[in-house]
């Protein structure tokens, strides 16, 4: 079983990177218990619940929020659990009944995890928003893309990368700090916060004069012509980063360009000249063909796969990076442990799959499951 064996964790469920945070909790092998609704909630893309992906390692407990039964219900949950984690809007949870205080009240060892866009505080904290509205205040959507427009990075970059992430790390932080202190605390992931620290060496870089305030101007926004995206004959696209010299000099090698003919690599006036050169040399052979000739070499390339590509590239397939499981091919469990092993245990379950058992390993007896479902509570 994985390293997060014996911890417990309680999602309130929601969308995005609060479940996928708890995936990643529940893959290193935690007890996550997802509250579902007792009705599907209008959440934009209707979907199958047998392929939300983020909800498997999971179980499931459909209980109201809703009813004063259902919050007592989930505030029983709490006492034994080592982490809460909520997705809803600054306020939410307080009028539930289910704050951090209510449930310090119940658990004063409980990790209370918070996911918001904007944050608990500040001018936006009420609005509501989506990934490319954060990843657009926070920066990092205007420095990608090309010089015409940004390009949005799916939903990486705030859900994923600077929200769940940055969730699951701290959540781990605290439930260690609370087996030593005895006390639970907030942590509070607000997306805009985490995509500015993703953006540290960024910021390094503007601190000491050496970036250029706009997209394709820079080494590693697509302006440098070693650290590229190029079309190839048949209409697919290689990435090269050759940033160092000795890579950028088999980049020359195997393009046949005379080193002699280009310049200093790191000039930036020696840039769109060199870029028109490897763009007409990428152009004279397909992708399949530059994978033969570079790949696995020190240039620094792979080809730009799509996600059915990427899967059943030989790289990953070695790895087992992309599996089938109960006959759904989806990314394995990451990063790897070398004695604790992360592993995918269970399918994303139904909505209400397992509210008897949660609530008999609880401890509620029968007449008092029974009163939860006469009162609609759970179901």
């Amino acid at each position: 079983m994985g390293p997060l064996q014996g911890v417990k964790v309680i999602e309130l469920g929601a969308i995005g990177p609060g479940p996928f945070c708890c995936m990643l909790l529940a893959d290193m092998g935690a007890d996550v218990i997802r509250i579902d609704r007792m009705v599907p909630a209008d959440l934009g893309s209707p979907a199958d619940p047998r392929f939300n992906l983020l909800n498997r390692n999971k179980r499931s407990a459909a209980i109201d929020l809703k009813s004063p039964e259902g919050i007592a219900a989930v505030r029983r949950l709490l006492a034994n659990a080592d982490v809460l984690v909520e997705g809803f809007r600054p306020g939410v949870t307080e009028r539930l009944g289910l704050g951090p205080k209510d449930c310090e009240t119940v658990n004063p060892r409980l990790v209370y995890g918070r996911m918001t866009g904007w944050g608990q505080d500040g001018p936006l904290a009420q609005a509501a928003g989506h990934d490319i509205n954060y990843i657009a205040l926070a920066g990092a959507l205007g420095a990608i893309g090309t010089k015409d427009r940004p390009t949005v990075p799916l939903n990486l970059v705030g859900d994923y990368g600077g929200g769940a992430v940055f969730l699951a790390l701290g959540i781990v932080a605290a439930v260690l700090e609370s087996r030593t202190s005895g006390r639970g605390q907030v942590v509070d992931a607000a997306m805009v916060d985490g995509v500015s620290v993703l953006m540290t060496s960024l910021y390094a870089t503007l601190a000491r004069g050496a970036w250029r305030d706009g997209r394709e101007q820079n080494m590693l926004d697509g302006a440098a012509p070693f650290y590229c995206v190029y079309e190839t004959s048949d209409g697919k696209h290689v990435a090269v980063g050759s940033i160092e010299a000795r890579f950028f000099k088999e980049l020359l090698e195997r393009t046949g360009i005379d080193p002699a003919t280009v310049g200093a690599q790191h000039e930036q006036r020696n840039w769109p000249a060199l870029r028109e050169r490897l763009a007409a040399v990428f152009r004279t052979k397909t992708r399949d063909e530059w994978c033969a000739l570079m790949e696995g070499s020190d240039v620094c390339f792979a080809p730009v796969l799509s996600p059915v590509e990427a899967r059943e590239h030989p790289h990953l397939r070695a790895r087992g990076s992309v599996v089938e499981f109960a006959g759904i091919v989806q990314p394995a469990p990451a990063p790897r442990f070398g004695r604790t092993r992360s592993e995918l245990r269970s399918s994303p379950a139904l909505p209400g799959a397992h509210t008897l058992e949660v609530l008999e390993q609880a401890g509620f007896s029968a007449a008092e499951i029974e009163a939860l479902h006469a009162s609609k509570a759970v179901g």
